[in-house]
């Protein structure tokens, strides 16, 4: 019943307001229109700049819970905490239940993502099972951009050459195809360069977090736990980082020589080491002393 009425107020309420717009307009004097254009314009520009996405109610919800997040953490890491075999490190600030090693709850998902990474272009997590498929695109995805900007560079330098002779006198003479042509390729060749650029930048970053054993937020957190215990006179390891080359191999799934060929070059469905919530490391790897976990 609420639904049909919606449906039936909607269409009335805009005819009500073209209908006081148009009578608006006829009885104010263009001069005041203009002005009140500008205002309007202004408010809407204002609020622009002034939006804060972190103002809402559940920001202010979150802040206010904090004591109670800090309390509940503490507490129940003092008493120590378990579920089941499977080791938890923390507390989950929106869930207030242990969480297991290397998981993160994503706002956007309302849900646990094991080793997440969230680009704010993707709708998606990137998590413990995807996490190679990401970085494969994003590498493939600059090698692409790479090679067609790289291909292109003389069609780019002759379509752009033409462009600078349109506004000649007289004119030359281009037929309609021939401009199209010209600014496709230009547009062609600046978009993947910048987005071999960006992109490029990023698969750089993922490699050397995967050369590191960390993800993004690992990053931030294990950097302040360095902070932490340096003030302390103690050194932080990660506990997940093998080695370069042995988190490569954890990485993509290599057992043997033989998969650098059919897991790596070849497309494979292979499933990644672990299950995601125990992190022993593999049979090949060697394990390392007992080192100090940032949570």
């Amino acid at each position: 019943m609420r639904g049909q009425r919606s449906l039936l107020l909607g269409p009335a309420r805009l005819c009500l307001r073209l209908l006081l717009l148009l009578g608006y307009r006829r009885r104010c004097p263009p001069l005041l229109r203009g002005l009140v254009q500008r205002w309007r314009y202004g408010k809407v520009c204002l609020r622009s700049l002034l939006y804060n996405s972190f103002g809402g109610s559940d920001t202010a919800v979150d802040a206010a819970f904090e004591p109670v997040y800090w309390l509940v953490d503490n507490v129940i890491r003092w008493f120590g905490v378990g579920r089941n075999d499977i080791a938890t490190v923390s507390i989950c600030k929106k869930c207030i239940y242990p969480k297991p090693a290397r998981t993160h709850h994503c706002s956007i998902c309302n849900r646990w993502s094991l080793i997440i990474s969230q680009p704010a272009w993707l709708n998606n997590c990137v998590g413990h099972y995807n996490h190679r498929y990401f970085f494969s695109f994003c590498f493939f995805m600059t090698l692409g951009c790479v090679y067609c900007s790289y291909g292109s560079w003389d069609l780019f330098r002759e379509a752009y050459a033409a462009i600078e002779t349109y506004h000649q006198t007289p004119p030359p003479i281009f037929s309609f195809r021939e401009r199209m042509t010209h600014k496709s390729l230009v547009y062609l060749w600046f978009l993947c360069s910048s987005v071999a650029l960006a992109l490029g930048a990023l698969t750089v970053w993922h490699a050397v977090l995967i050369s590191r054993g960390e993800t993004s937020i690992e990053r931030h957190i294990n950097k302040k736990e360095r902070r932490r215990l340096q003030a302390k006179g103690r050194v932080f390891r990660n506990p997940y980082n093998y080695g370069c080359l042995e988190n490569w191999k954890v990485f993509l799934g290599v057992d043997t020589g033989r998969h650098w060929l059919t897991r790596v070059l070849l497309p494979s469905s292979h499933l990644p080491h672990g299950n995601g919530m125990s992190w022993e490391p593999p049979p090949w790897v060697t394990a390392h002393s007992a080192s100090v976990m940032a949570v």
